[in-house]
Parts: C-alpha cells; structure tokens; sequence
C-alpha cells in the first residue's frame, strides 16, 4: 500500500511500560527500517521515549485509548509530535492483522498508511475542564445516592415524611431530618419545623412522623446528612472552580444558552465535551439546490382474506388453485416516483 506517513511511530501504552516501535526510511530507496523499544511510564521514561522518536525523525504517532494510561503520554508527546488517539475497536476492525505481530508495530503499519482515524482530543483548557464537570457529575448523583438511602431508612423506621414533603433536602425536610437525627421522635414537636406552605399540613406531618426510631436509625441518618453536608461543600467549591475557568468560554457559553433546554450548568457540561471548536467534527449533511428523482415505495396492507360473500360465490376455490404462484394482496409493494425540487 501506498505510504502516508513516512516517518511514524505506534505506542502500546501499558499500565507500567509503553511498547514503541518506529517505522522510517530504510538504507536502500524504498525498504521501510522497523524498531521497537519499551519505556518506562514514569516522567523520566516518558521524557526517554519523546527524545528516542525525536531521534528517528518521527513526525506522526498513534496509540490506543487505553484506561486512562494514555493521558500522561499524550501529555508529554502532543507538543513534540503530532499524535492521534485512536479507538481500539476501529483498530480490530481493520483485517489483516496477523497474531504474532505486536499492537505496537500493527499500529506504526496502519498509521503509515493512513488507516488510522484520530479520536477527538480537546485542548488542555477544555481538558481541565472535563475533569471538573464530569467531577460535579459524580458528586451530585452520590448525593443522590445518600437522599435516597434516608427515605430508605425512613422506612424502616415507619417514618411516612416523604408522603407530605416532597422534598426531603428543603428547608422543612433537612429541619426534621436533623431532629430526627438527634433522636427526637415527638410528631407535635416535629410537625412545628414545617415553613410555608406545609403548615397547612401539619396535621397530616404528625399523622406520618409516628414510627419506630430507635437509636440505629438515628445515627444512620446522622451519617447520611453528614455525607450530604460535606458533599454540598464540595459541589459548591467545584462551582466557583468551573466559573473560573469558563471565563474564557464566556461568549461560547452564552451562545450555548440561546438553545431551547440549555441553562448555565448544560451549558458548561456542553463545551466541556465537545469544546468551542467544531472544525474537529464532520460537517452535517447538507442537500444540494436542484431537482432529485427519488423512488418511493409503499406497502399496500390488504387484507388476506376475502370477504364472505365472496367465498360462498361457486368456483373460489378453484379460481384460488389456478394461481399459485400470485403473491399476497399483503406483499404487493407499489412503486412510485416524486420529484423533489
């Protein structure tokens, strides 16, 4: 096959090592020189392998997304070579791979000749980024997490709250929460923390805060709200952390919010996975001015079976066995054709 890349490099990153190997121009006009060597993954190892492929020309490198082993790499090499992530399964799909050909060398052949398609990778800042939303994420679905093992203990203490407040972490919620934590278990004295507009409903907070709190359920409850108060903190820090560093993305963000749906925080999460520029992505498909002929075809549903009065009709039965081959009134297909202009 022809050749794309002439001097290339693939890396079969590992936990501990990363398995180079380089392929550039041979001593005679059109050999293809090979070498593979493995480096350590430590800082000093990573800084060996950059100087080893400066060292052979190599312009082009490819490597598999592996885990998260990959970032360190593609750290240390993205500002001395051109480097492209690639999918592993994109890779498999390829035929020809033979089994005692290692990833590393399977991957510099494909590279060289331009079989490879690079997995998007957004800059540092929008990098960073990522790594702040997709934390938030994770914290607010674990304080999910702990909203829903209090009702589960609620439960299991014959606590109904849950029945008349509807929200559990608002104002009324979180005030008999934290007595209940404390182990009161009075319905009168309980019933007064409702605000608002549950006041009106303190009759039926007393019916349902009649229950079984023992002591265990107290103190299950004073380690979920813990949780969940550390948990707020830290959400609250992640927030000031992401404004920070979307004040670069500012305008790109208040485009983003001109979406149906999109409010600040989608907003972020949008440009943190995708960036602000699309020139990575294809272009949609777009239709061409002029006239196109497309066939249309459509199904015409018949019912199969004759009417009654048809049936009893003398000789049906002998018409239908003079046709055997006729397809169904249920398969006939129809074909048109429209112009679309």
């Amino acid at each position: 096959m022809e050749v794309v890349h002439v001097r290339c490099a693939g890396l079969d990153v590992h936990k501990a090592t990363v398995v180079a190997s380089v392929r550039v121009p041979g001593s005679r006009r059109g050999e293809r020189y090979s070498e593979t060597k493995t480096f350590a993954t430590t800082a000093r190892g990573l800084t060996e392998l950059a100087q080893w492929l400066i060292g052979h020309g190599v312009t082009d490198v490819a490597m598999e997304s592996t885990s998260v082993y990959w970032r360190p790499v593609y750290a240390v090499l993205e500002n001395t070579v051109h480097v492209i992530l690639v999918n592993a399964r994109h890779v498999k799909m390829v035929p020809g791979r033979k089994t005692d050909v290692r990833d590393s060398e399977w991957l510099a052949q494909l590279l060289e000749c331009g079989l490879l398609r690079a997995s998007f990778v957004p800059p540092p800042p929008i990098r960073d980024l990522r790594d702040l939303t997709r934390l938030r994420k994770t914290l607010i679905r674990e304080r999910g997490h702990h909203v829903n093992r209090i009702e589960k203990t609620l439960e299991l203490a014959h606590i109904k709250v849950s029945g008349v407040v509807t929200d559990l972490m608002g104002k009324t919620g979180r005030a008999i929460l934290q007595a209940l934590s404390a182990g009161s278990d009075d319905p009168d004295q309980l019933a007064e923390y409702a605000q608002g507009l549950l006041r009106k409903k303190r009759a039926a907070l007393r019916e349902a805060l009649v229950g079984r709190l023992t002591p265990h359920y107290a103190f299950l409850l004073q380690q979920h709200l813990a949780l969940i108060e550390a948990l707020d903190t830290h959400i609250a820090t992640l927030d000031a952390r992401i404004d920070e560093a979307m004040m670069p993305f500012a305008e790109a963000a208040a485009l983003a919010q001109t979406m149906p749906g999109v409010a600040g925080r989608a907003a972020q999460a949008i440009l943190a996975e995708t960036g602000v520029d699309m020139t990575p992505f294809p272009p949609p498909p777009t239709w061409l001015p002029g006239r196109a002929s497309v066939r249309v075809t459509t199904r015409v549903r018949v019912s199969d079976s004759p009417p009654p009065l048809a049936r009893a009709q003398p000789g049906y039965a002998r018409h239908c066995s003079k046709s055997p081959g006729r397809p169904s009134a249920r398969n006939r297909v129809t074909t048109a054709r429209s112009t679309i202009g």
